[in-house]
């Protein structure tokens, strides 16, 4: 008797990708975040951002952004992005406590709003350790960004400033905080995204669970 075929699994498809807004969308080190900056100064989208966001709509894959800076100035930032990416519900509103970060509330609404049916292929992905906190209390994958997040907070011209040599020992330093803190991979930026995520979907073939 001839042996049945055995077809080669493909990596599942992920259900949804949250976003962090400052430090990881926009604003290039969280200034807005950690200097209390106007928005206006900080609303450039970061490097590889507007490609990744767009690469998730071609897939049909749902999205939302989170932030915990007042509604107004949150949605100063966000201009530069695409209008078809929502802020999730908490960002829209005055939020009670219960919903801050790093309670996994945030991250369950905003999957809520998007109508996500399961927890299992959502991922969240920031700068911030406290939400990157909040998605891992909420059973999600995580992704941390080290340059352009809130742990190297600094500017793009600072950044450029920077030799390379002093580029890597913050790049290493704030890495190893967000390993430290328990998230599944870390990238420089947005411009790395697509390769995470193809990376997370293979572990996740093979069995892995956040």
């Amino acid at each position: 008797m001839p042996h049945a075929e055995t077809k080669p699994q493909t990596a599942p498809s992920l259900t949804a990708v949250l976003f962090g807004l400052s430090g990881c969308l926009v604003d290039f080190g969280a200034h807005t975040r950690r200097n209390g900056a106007h928005a206006a100064e900080h609303t450039e989208a970061t490097p590889g951002a507007l490609d990744s966001l767009h690469s998730l709509q071609r897939q049909q894959i749902p999205c939302a952004w989170l932030d915990e800076l007042p509604p107004a100035l949150s949605h100063s930032l966000a201009v530069a992005l695409p209008e078809w990416i929502k802020p999730s519900h908490s960002s829209q509103h005055s939020v009670a406590t219960i919903d801050t970060w790093p309670s996994p509330n945030a991250c369950w609404q905003a999957l809520m709003a998007l109508n996500v049916e399961r927890l299992e292929g959502c991922v969240l992905v920031s700068g911030e350790p406290r939400l990157l906190q909040s998605g891992l209390n909420a059973g999600l994958w995580t992704i941390g960004l080290a340059s352009c997040g809130s742990l190297c907070g600094l500017s793009p011209a600072q950044w450029q400033a920077l030799s390379q040599q002093e580029r890597d020992i913050k790049r290493s330093k704030a890495t190893v905080q967000l390993f430290g803190l328990g998230v599944h991979s870390v990238i420089d930026h947005l411009g790395e995204l697509d390769t995470c995520l193809a990376d997370i979907n293979l572990r996740r073939l093979k069995g892995e669970k956040p």
